[in-house]
């Protein structure tokens, strides 16, 4: 088993990605930059959140419960962490999850937009929660209102029960496995530069600095951005598990 990760904050920001592994499990969180002039109730920001985040989900990726037990888990421990803050604004800081655990089998789990590719040797499937962007407004107040709602998308915040509304599964006999937040799967989902099986392969191949590189290129020289920022945090992992 080999693991290479990378990650790069925005050009002249403050990185709010998190990745963290252990010897047999990798997570990769994205936290949501707020919007301009949005009260989040919270005297924190999305930075403090995955990096607490991620502590606690080490602390319990060892254990035998499920992953998304580890979540809500984790969830419940951060919010524990900040009790003077407002924890039932809607628009308390956030993150996406995406999170993999190997043994006999690999574990899988993806909370909002940040994808996990599973390769076993027959083609690359791809796992990816695809709820944000099927929203009927994105206005401050309809994402307000969607985040965390059965007829939303539901994100890692203060709300543990969210971590059992996560895509999640099992497979077997897979080979590779990546984990990238939605900063590094923009070659495929935004500029449409490669196929999901190519950005493996240049991941195995290259590496995820390359990934990294070739996504800066890719936003510098510019395009139509209807939605989202023109640049983000990128971050990239590659589980290489052989077979």
């Amino acid at each position: 088993m080999l693991v290479t990760c990378a990650t790069e904050a925005t050009p002249g920001s403050v990185n709010e990605d998190f990745v963290v592994v252990g010897p047999h499990w990798a997570v990769v969180l994205d936290g949501a930059t707020p919007r301009p002039g949005i009260d989040c109730g919270c005297a924190h920001g999305p930075g403090w959140l995955v990096r607490r985040l991620g502590g606690e989900l080490a602390v319990r990726l060892s254990g035998d419960g499920t992953l998304a037990d580890a979540l809500a888990s984790a969830i419940k421990a951060v919010r524990d962490l900040h009790p003077e803050c407002d924890l039932d604004n809607p628009d308390s800081p956030s993150a996406t999850a995406a999170m993999v655990r190997w043994g006999e089998r690999v574990e899988w789990l993806v909370l909002a937009d940040s994808p996990v590719l599973l390769d076993s040797g027959d083609g690359v499937r791809v796992v990816r929660d695809d709820r944000v962007d099927r929203l009927p407004s994105y206005t401050a107040a309809a994402v307000r209102e969607a985040r965390n709602s059965a007829d939303g998308f539901w994100v890692a915040s203060t709300r543990p029960e969210a971590a059992y509304e996560a895509l999640a599964g099992e497979a077997s006999g897979v080979r590779r496995v990546a984990l990238l937040s939605d900063g590094a799967s923009r070659l495929v989902e935004r500029f449409g530069l490669m196929e999901w099986s190519g950005l493996l392969e240049l991941l195995d191949g290259e590496g995820p600095e390359e990934l990294i590189r070739r996504t800066r290129a890719a936003e510098a020289a510019g395009g139509d951005f209807p939605r989202g920022k023109r640049y983000d945090d990128a971050t990239a992992v590659l589980v290489r598990l052989g077979g």
